[in-house]
């Protein structure tokens, strides 16, 4: 026996499997914005702001037109995500407060799993909002003042550093693993979404404090000079700046790619821009003209740069599959007196299309998307239809992996979709916001729900009383309701959404 014969037979199955996967398999970067529209950048057709690096990256790969979330709000596109699942499938994964437990629960198949069982060193950086711990909410929830447990590091990463939900929720403080960062343990954290906490400042109570108003909701406890959602006391060594948080997430995320540059990698970096409360570092005021959401949208630009840098830097960029997108559509106005508004202009934060974040109507979901892969991906546009949802089962093959029966259920592989081999997209789009839609070819048809057209965004939501009915070929901004005119056609794909939200799944078996 020669030494590589005797090597090969002393190693475990396992590992000699992780040991020749990690010889072919690209690292993977997956870049998720926040709240950015399909029309908020300049590769998508935007003038009144500028995003140099993102329109390199469109340039150098592939630019998908008819690519989209799976829900029109950001903790459900999230979970659908990471575990392949449509979220309107589980209950409780609608937009959850600060202090919410773990919804995607130990022990379930997820993409960061699978790509660690496939020999990837896993990161997860920025915005999570899929809840942590196992506790409710008020006196008795998670402490924050221990081990946070169970996190990201249950569910397939192999390292954390997260804003455990939004930026204009409590608690403001990072986790790193399961730990808060720079926490002082003689100042402990505390944090309730039921009531006020004794001696801390308040919206109503101290509105001195305050260099942001709010314009709905984020009127409760103030950090930081901001009102926020929910409240807080304790961990004063520990809050974020606002004004560095782009600084503070893009810092960690090129420190994970520089860390684990000598193996296969996958990062999912979760960008805080350009989530509300938009206060972008001093570096990027008044850059756009477009106030502080258009300002937010050019350092999102920049982080964007710093991660293609990086790569570049660390000759990393031709064995990189690099994806960017965002988790759902946008909106101007979310709760804070930004002049966001105001200062909009001829700006078309959706582009062509109707509707936002929350909406039923197409701008809610169908948003950026651009992969790079240089010398395997070829420059291009692709009307191919993808959603989200489908990168488990996509980068599955792609790491040679075979999906167990009953995972990823709603997960469809298209791998060469992805990578520009195929203009064969998936054979259906659900949308997921107020009612369910379904795209199928160049028809959508949104189920009838009752509620109000409207929401404090000022968004459409899409709600009717009766189905509509679009053919988005010749009407992509949903302006006129067919269902009178094909009553047949509006049966025939509603009664095809009803079986796939009963079948509980809708990939093939």
């Amino acid at each position: 026996m020669d030494r590589r014969q005797f090597l090969c037979a002393t190693l475990p199955l396992a590992a000699q499997f992780r040991a020749a996967a990690a010889a072919r398999q690209p690292n993977i970067v997956y870049m998720y914005a926040d709240d950015l529209g399909f029309g908020d950048t300049s590769c998508y057709g935007a003038t009144s702001v500028k995003t140099p690096n993102l329109d390199r990256a469109a340039a150098a790969g592939i630019r998908f037109t008819n690519a989209h979330s799976s829900s029109a709000t950001c903790t459900p596109s999230r979970y659908s995500l990471l575990t392949g699942e449509y979220a309107f499938r589980q209950k409780g994964t609608a937009v959850l407060p600060g202090d919410a437990t773990l919804i995607v629960k130990p022990g379930r198949y997820t993409l960061p799993g699978m790509l660690k069982e496939a020999g990837y060193r896993t990161g997860v950086v920025g915005k999570w909002h899929l809840g942590l711990g196992e506790k409710g909410t008020g006196d008795k929830g998670l402490d924050w003042n221990g081990d946070i447990s169970p996190g990201p590091l249950d569910v397939g990463f192999d390292y954390s550093f997260i804003l455990p939900a939004t930026g204009d929720r409590t608690p403001c403080v990072y986790v790193e693993n399961r730990r808060v960062v720079n926490l002082d343990p003689k100042d402990p954290i505390r944090v309730d979404y039921e009531k006020p906490i004794a001696g801390e400042p308040t919206y109503a109570a101290n509105p001195e404090l305050l260099r942001m108003r709010s314009s709905h909701g984020h009127d409760q406890a103030v950090i930081n000079g901001v009102g926020r959602i929910g409240y807080m006391s304790g961990g004063k060594s520990a809050r974020w700046v606002d004004e560095d948080i782009a600084d503070t997430i893009t810092g960690k995320a090129v420190a994970f790619i520089e860390q684990n540059r000598a193996r296969p990698f996958f990062l999912y970096f979760a960008t805080h821009d350009i989530h509300v409360p938009r206060i972008p570092n001093k570096r990027f005021a008044g850059k756009t003209g477009m106030g502080p959401r258009g300002d937010a949208i050019a350092e999102l630009d920049w982080s964007i740069g710093r991660i293609l840098d990086t790569l570049e830097r660390l000759k990393l960029t031709r064995n990189t599959l690099f994806i960017f997108s965002s988790d759902n559509g946008p909106v101007v106005d979310d709760g804070y007196q930004d002049q966001a508004v105001e200062k909009l202009g001829t700006h078309k934060p959706a582009g062509p299309l109707r509707g936002g974040k929350y909406s039923a109507f197409d701008g809610g979901t169908r948003v950026p998307f651009v992969v790079r892969w240089p010398g395997t991906v070829k420059p291009g546009v692709s009307a191919a239809a993808f959603c989200q949802v489908d990168l488990l089962a996509s980068l599955a093959s792609l790491a040679g992996r075979t999906l167990p029966e009953t995972a990823a259920p709603d997960s469809f592989n298209l791998l060469p979709v992805l990578l520009g081999k195929s203009k064969a997209g998936r054979p259906h789009i659900v949308e997921h916001a107020n009612a369910l839609s379904l795209i199928v070819g160049e028809w959508k048809v949104i189920q009838a729900r009752n509620g109000q057209k409207r929401n404090l965004t000022g968004n459409e939501l899409g709600n009717d009383p009766q189905p509509q009915l679009f053919n988005l070929a010749n009407d992509l901004a949903e302006q006129n309701n067919l269902a009178a005119q094909y009553p047949e056609r509006v049966k025939e794909m509603l009664a095809m959404l009803a079986k796939i939200e009963s079948d509980g799944r809708s990939r093939p078996h």
